[in-house]
């Protein structure tokens, strides 16, 4: 049986309850985030975040990069998950 096969198998058996479906938060690390949701890449280098090629994205968490790139951790959290179509915080 292939990966895909066992990934199928074991969406099937938890419910069809997909873990993907959970929005971003700051404290996520933003290779996990590409990892996880890979249109997450177009929002952030939209606003100027090159996370993509960056190093410290391997361990960097999404509100440390965005005060490194002189934004408001929650604004950027909120752009990013609207752009992929998430409930955003008012």
């Amino acid at each position: 049986m292939s990966d895909f096969d066992d990934t199928l198998n074991e969406n099937e058996t938890n419910g069809g309850t997909d873990t993907k479906k959970s929005r971003i938060t700051a404290d996520m690390v933003v290779t996990d985030i590409i990892t996880q949701y890979p249109d997450a890449v177009y929002p952030l280098m939209e606003i100027g975040m090159g996370c993509v090629a960056c190093p410290a994205s391997l361990g960097e968490t999404l509100a440390e990069a965005a005060v490194v790139h002189g934004f408001d951790p929650q604004d950027v959290i909120n752009y990013v998950n609207d752009r992929l179509g998430f409930e955003v915080d008012e």
